[in-house]
């Protein structure tokens, strides 16, 4: 018992520097949420590069808010470039792991890159954090449902330009393509 006001203040002290710490994470530095209103507006005006541009500065005015990361993601997303806004979401759920807007973002990459199966154990992770009704989980529900935009994936083999090979006069054999010409000796 004797030590009970002193357990009382240590717990006291602890809760007011963990709300303090929290409030810290969600605070944005003014300079950079202009910057992400900026990011906002030209990410609707279909300009994705003016808005990684924005984006890119704000990360680099305050690298802790995660927001900017999420951010960055869609807007990478909407260049086509899924494996760069996966790298992002991943940074992310790195800084916080249950942030749904991550989980879903990642999912709705991988189902554009074609990675299903991957999609999938995202959407069963959203709805055992949050449900199959928060909008997260009905976003990537709908991303898998409708399956990816380009439904055609390359291999390195089937863009191969068929080599042909001819003599010249000289007697050197010669191998062209149509990209290039290379000579054999």
């Amino acid at each position: 018992m004797r030590f009970a006001p002193a357990a009382a203040a240590l717990s006291l002290l602890v809760a007011v520097s963990a709300s303090v710490g929290s409030a810290q994470d969600n605070s944005v530095d003014p300079r950079a949420g202009v910057l992400m209103a900026q990011a906002e507006a030209a990410l609707e005006a279909g300009q994705p590069q003016r808005a990684v541009d924005a984006l890119e500065a704000a990360f680099a005015i305050d690298p802790r808010h995660t927001p900017i990361l999420i951010a960055l993601a869609e807007a990478a997303r909407r260049e086509g470039l899924q494996g760069k806004a996966i790298r992002y979401y991943r940074e992310a759920l790195t800084r916080d792991p249950g942030n749904y807007a991550a989980i879903s973002g990642e999912g709705a990459a991988m189902v554009e890159k074609g990675a299903i199966d991957r999609a999938q154990r995202n959407l069963a992770q959203l709805e055992s954090l949050c449900g199959s009704s928060c909008p997260e989980t009905r976003t990537l529900a709908m991303a898998i449902a409708q399956g990816p935009k380009n439904s055609k994936v390359l291999t390195a083999e089937a863009v191969m330009p068929d080599a042909v090979v001819t003599q010249n006069l000289s007697g050197e054999a010669q191998i062209s393509s149509a990209n290039s010409a290379t000579t054999a000796r």
